[in-house]
């Protein structure tokens, strides 16, 4: 019996639910809180994020077995059973059935234990013959399939197409893999995926960019050489982000945008740690986390700042060889790693194309003549990305997209989006751009 996992996994699905919490962090509390083993703590995880990434397929099949109304808490509980009996085929379905009634009377909710019995074994019963979602074709079909707001799935389509869509829902709910990027200051990639291979943990080297491994999951803290700065956690699209800025030694550089630091320590390892990084947050506290980091992986070429990106500060003017603005986005890119980001409204993000610009704007004013303005969100809607920087070079011809190539060999023209399901990396928007030189 594995009663403490789904009570931290009901736990952080009530915190969510309510007071809005992030899942990983909640879990992660859950995990403490029951002094969980590493499969509980496994168990717990999944359950979690697995509710999370099928909450509307989950209360279809509920609602085809089940007319009444439902405590949320109650609902909770059986979004985690019928996500058993979909999901997870390790798990016999009589066990995903009885866990889910004892959490009913653990739970205060024992009245509701005996219909909570009923819904999860007619479904269990029936595992192989489930009504059809509806109107299989259409964005309401695969709202329900992969639990997506119809608004996003819409949107979507009318941009990329029903199969491209449905591809990236897939991916989204897809388990997402932990990246890593070695600290070549301290090891080689080689090395220190030797030391993983000791340790038996399971890995995969990507071919680029160099240092990046990706692993299937798990803590970061855990693995070997974190304390020791061996490496630090990083997406391989925000790496690449940071090659494609390519910073040399010896550069003045500005990380805008920095917390919780990725792309200031990927550009101080390709700096060799010789030059200098300022890197800046609009919150003072969020900082910290930047200058851990900096002195965990031993790079000391990193200044810390608390400012807003919108606001300029003249003694910075016209001083930096690149300026890195990833900017606050909507995040949909990352909706594998953050799967309650897709429950945004379009009311929520509406006003971040405005930041986003403001904070361009500024941003340039800080770049040499001759010098690169980077700008990256990890989003893939277009008021976001290309809209943003477009609108930017028709009222800025200093500046001008500069073509670059991934390390894959993949050629943009100065600006290019990646995607999950065919690129292999979180969704981001890359875009370089160059400052001509004075006359």
């Amino acid at each position: 019996m594995q009663t403490g996992a789904r009570e931290a996994a009901l736990e952080t699905l009530m915190r969510c639910r309510r007071d809005g919490a992030w899942s990983g962090a909640s879990i992660d509390a859950g995990i403490k809180k029951y002094e969980l083993s590493r499969r509980d703590a496994a168990l717990a995880s999944r359950l979690c994020l697995g509710v999370i990434q099928n909450s509307s397929l989950c209360d279809y099949y509920i609602g085809c077995c089940c007319s009444a109304k439902l405590e949320p808490k109650v609902r909770d509980i059986l979004r985690m059973g019928v996500y058993q009996l979909l999901f997870l085929d390790r798990i016999p379905a009589r066990a995903a059935v009885s866990e889910a009634v004892a959490l009913c009377k653990s739970q205060g909710c024992a009245r509701a234990a005996g219909l909570v019995n009923a819904v999860l074994r007619r479904i269990a019963d029936n595992i192989n013959s489930l009504p059809l979602i509806p109107g299989e074709g259409t964005a309401g079909y695969l709202s329900i399939k992969y639990s997506h707001p119809a608004w996003l799935v819409q949107y979507l389509i009318d941009r990329k197409g029903y199969d491209f869509t449905e591809a990236f829902l897939r991916c989204c709910n897809s388990p997402a893999p932990l990246s890593i990027q070695v600290n070549t200051l301290k090891v080689s990639a080689a090395d220190y995926a030797r030391a993983l291979a000791r340790a038996e943990l399971e890995y995969e080297r990507c071919d680029a960019p160099e240092g990046c491994i990706t692993l299937p999951g798990g803590s970061a803290t855990e693995l070997p050489g974190f304390d020791e700065g061996l490496f630090y956690v990083q997406d391989r699209a925000a790496r690449m982000a940071v090659e494609i800025a390519a910073p040399k030694a010896g550069m003045r550089v500005l990380d805008a945008c920095s917390c919780p630091g990725g792309k200031s320590f990927a550009a101080a390892i390709a700096m060799e740690n010789c030059g200098s990084i300022l890197s800046c947050d609009i919150h003072e506290k969020k900082l910290r986390l930047v200058r851990d980091g900096a002195q965990r992986l031993g790079i000391d070429i990193i200044e810390t700042a608390a400012m807003d990106a919108r606001e300029f500060k003249a003694e910075l003017a016209e001083s930096f060889d690149i300026v890195i603005a990833d900017v606050p986005c909507s995040s949909f890119g990352v909706i594998a790693k953050k799967p309650e980001i897709r429950y945004k409204k379009l009311s929520d993000i509406s006003r971040l194309p405005e930041i986003q610009r403001a904070i361009l704007e500024n941003s340039a004013r800080y770049v040499k003549p001759g010098g690169r303005l980077f700008y990256s969100t990890c989003t893939i809607l277009p008021e976001e990305n290309e809209q943003v920087t477009d609108d930017f070079l028709k009222a800025h011809d200093e500046f001008t997209y500069e073509a670059f190539s991934l390390p894959n060999g993949v050629s943009a023209p100065g600006h290019l989006t990646l995607w999950p399901q065919r690129d292999n990396t979180d969704g981001f928007y890359l875009s370089r751009m160059r400052r001509k030189t004075h006359d």
